[in-house]
């Protein structure tokens, strides 16, 4: 099983919001979700969870191709513009530095129209741990 698939089947949060993975390479990740009435706040609008939840999705599989468990250890959001019910976010993570032990990402989320959503910065811990 590759990594898309292990994390789409056994990240079962994100699975059950809608987040899915859809491509991942060396040092890059793609996530999508579609806004459905689960997502929103009582603005009407996206809860912020939900976007963190797709952003936290693509960082975890760019940071998770070099073959070690990493797991996040901080990360950062900054909330640009809502997200409304119906609209198909992409999360694009972009690996900015692949240290041995603490590697980074930058997540942008963008809807259908490109429009920036959001923001996610991310710092993980990679243990010496194969993956599953």
């Amino acid at each position: 099983m590759n990594l898309l698939n292990y994390l789409n089947t056994n990240d079962r949060f994100a699975a059950a919001n809608g987040a899915q993975l859809t491509e991942i390479r060396n040092g890059y990740a793609k996530a999508v979700m579609k806004i459905e009435q689960r997502h929103l706040n009582g603005g009407n609008v996206c809860q912020g969870g939900a976007l963190f939840t797709l952003a936290d999705l693509a960082l975890a599989a760019v940071m998770n191709n070099h073959g070690k468990l990493t797991f996040g250890i901080c990360s950062s959001i900054s909330f640009l513009k809502s997200a409304k019910e119906g609209d198909i976010l992409v999360a694009e993570a972009i690996e900015v530095c692949n240290h041995h032990r603490i590697p980074y990402a930058e997540v942008r989320v963008t809807n259908q129209h490109n429009d920036l959503i959001c923001v996610l910065n991310g710092t993980s811990y990679r243990k010496d741990i194969p993956l599953p």
